[in-house]
């Protein structure tokens, strides 16, 4: 999904001083995002544990050629074991980001990497990142599953923003943005340089107040009954999303 600034704009009013200010916001607040297990019907999304997860994250995430699923993150590939349990150590007890293993329930083994980062809970905002999927998880309904119960506990609690960021050229991921329903809001220029490389930043969101469609959207996609006996869809998420606009 794309919008033009006028489009993407929100509603506002006149203030006393003659000048245009956003509507008040009647909202709760947000919460700092708990260290939860979320439990899906394909995948789990578990809290990052080196003793548990490391070995069989180390196997899964170096299986591509040439390192493939490491180029647009800022870490890796990692060359020894013993380097990764130290990266994923240290990761697992930061706040932010609050890292995830993505577990396939029929066999427990941890397939790939998430996080939430820039909490902002007095804001409201929230980010997904630090994706790293292995090719087992990569294209599933695996994956879509736990974007969607990432998304889902986000704004359970509270959150009236939820970001995805990537590298403009990393088209993998600008497609799964637009496909999982964000808004692209735009690039930002010269953002970062990454592994020596200039990297462009490509802005997508979903709002608050968008979530409820998605969410059903997502949840049509995910039925079961959406596939056949051999796991293919049959209706894609973007046939459902144009239906159900």
């Amino acid at each position: 999904m794309r919008a033009d600034w006028s489009e993407l704009a929100q509603a506002a009013e006149r203030n006393e001083n003659g000048q245009m200010v956003g509507v008040r916001v009647e909202w709760a607040g947000a919460c700092q995002p708990p260290r939860v297990e979320l439990e899906g019907r394909y995948c789990r999304v578990e809290p990052l544990n080196d003793a548990k997860h490391a070995a069989q994250l180390f196997d899964a995430l170096h299986r591509m050629p040439g390192g493939a699923n490491w180029t647009y993150l800022g870490h890796g590939p990692f060359s020894v074991l013993e380097d990764w349990r130290r990266w994923v150590e240290e990761s697992a007890a930061l706040d932010d980001p609050q890292f995830y293993a993505i577990v396939d329930r029929t066999d427990g083994e941890a397939i790939g990497l998430c996080s939430y980062l820039r909490i902002a809970p007095a804001d409201g905002s929230i980010e997904v990142g630090f994706l790293n999927f292995s090719p087992r998880l990569q294209r599933s309904r695996l994956a879509t599953e736990a974007m969607y119960l990432m998304m889902r506990h986000a704004f359970a609690l509270g959150y009236r923003r939820y970001e995805w960021k990537c590298d403009a050229q990393n088209e993998p991921s600008v497609r799964a943005a637009q496909r999982l329903g964000f808004t692209f809001e735009g690039l930002f220029r010269q953002a970062r340089v990454n592994k020596g490389r200039n990297r462009d930043t490509a802005w997508f969101s979903i709002l608050d107040h968008e979530w409820p469609a998605r969410r059903r959207a997502l949840e049509a996609w995910l039925d079961a009954d959406n596939f056949d006996s051999d796991g293919r869809q049959r209706t894609s998420l973007s046939q459902i999303v144009a239906a159900r606009p």
